[in-house]
């Protein structure tokens, strides 16, 4: 009777943990794009309130799509309605991001948003993708 009741407790820790691991995986993000700027590719997942804070986790590729523009690109990420992290890219190029993003105050991140930028200069306001929303479910 002891070992049925501990296969049935193991049995029901399993499937438990598998549907953590759903909760947890990876999951893809559409195309971000803007006149001159991309983001590519891009996969975000909430990390758990026991790993890097419970972080929202965002990579991909940014790619500087106008070549010929001399403009840099950018990435946006913000949590819980603080300001925005910038995370850069470069000129003519692609380069892979993979950034984590939390607030500092709270065991775990509940939103978040995400936008592509063009920056085009101090003279001009940059282009900026629609942001798009993500809720921890």
């Amino acid at each position: 009777m002891r070992k049925l009741a501990a296969a049935v407790m193991a049995a029901g820790l399993f499937a438990g943990g598998m549907g953590v691991a759903v909760a947890d995986s990876w999951h893809d993000v559409a195309l971000f794009k803007t006149t001159g700027a991309r983001f590519t590719g891009g996969k975000y997942k909430w990390e758990p309130a026991e790993v890097q804070q419970g972080a929202f986790h965002i990579k991909g590729t940014l790619r500087d799509v106008g070549m010929d523009d001399n403009h840099n690109v950018y990435l946006q990420v913000k949590v819980h309605g603080y300001g925005w992290n910038r995370f850069d890219g470069v000129q003519k190029k692609g380069v892979w991001i993979d950034k984590l993003v939390h607030d500092g105050a709270s065991r775990y991140t509940n939103t978040a948003e995400v936008r592509v930028c063009q920056n085009r200069g101090s003279l001009h306001p940059d282009n900026c993708s629609p942001t798009k929303y993500f809720k921890r479910k």
